[in-house]
């Protein structure tokens, strides 16, 4: 009787951990979705606006500061705003992804046709600073995401996190916590493999 009684704690042991891992990777994908949802718009949006006004240094001088106005306020504060204009948790977080990525890329991607103008037309210069928005617009997309997930999500890593403190369950805390931390690491690696192959490509080219 004894020894089925561990059996059967063991089989419950490892059905919660099966549970867990499962809730955690479904947490996982939950998040990305909402990134990628709320991070594409901001590049299709970013990039062409930024050569735009990259290629008027007058315009350009003046919707850079411009730009900085709202680059300079934390995105998540302005979550109650979003969440009573669009009445949805979910739009709210995709609205505050959008705002959070969309202005470093105009910048940056201005300041790269701006180099691009004065060094001969050199595309290295330009893909660099256009690379270089998308990074810091997806980092700041990043942070955003997970701090609403804290405050509002029912889904995602942040909300695993939130949750998995308040159930008094630190490892499963840290074991997210290592996760948002990777995934933020490898995203950014891949852009700055993107930009490393397209910059050589370009290369490349220019010198046949």
């Amino acid at each position: 009787m004894g020894l089925s009684w561990q059996y059967w704690q063991v089989l419950c042991n490892r059905s919660s951990e099966v549970e867990e891992s499962q809730s955690i990777y479904q947490s996982i994908l939950a998040s990305l979705v909402l990134l990628c949802q709320g991070y594409i718009p901001a590049v299709i949006l970013g990039i062409p606006i930024g050569m735009l006004i990259g290629m008027n240094n007058v315009i350009y001088q003046i919707f850079k500061r411009i730009c900085h106005i709202p680059a300079t306020i934390p995105s998540i504060a302005l979550l109650p705003i979003a969440l009573v204009g669009f009445k949805n948790n979910q739009h709210a977080i995709l609205f505050l992804i959008f705002f959070s990525a969309i202005w470093e890329m105009i910048v940056n991607t201005g300041t790269g046709v701006q180099e691009f103008r004065r060094n001969d037309n050199n595309f290295r210069s330009a893909i660099h600073h256009t690379f270089t928005g998308l990074r810091m617009g997806m980092r700041l997309a990043w942070f955003t995401l997970i701090a609403a997930e804290f405050l509002t999500g029912s889904q995602g890593l942040g909300f695993f996190i939130w949750d998995a403190y308040n159930s008094n369950m630190m490892n499963e805390m840290m074991k997210a916590l290592l996760y948002v931390g990777t995934i933020g690491f490898l995203v950014d690696g891949v852009l700055d493999l993107a930009e490393y192959l397209i910059s050589r490509q370009v290369a490349d080219e220019q010198n046949m």
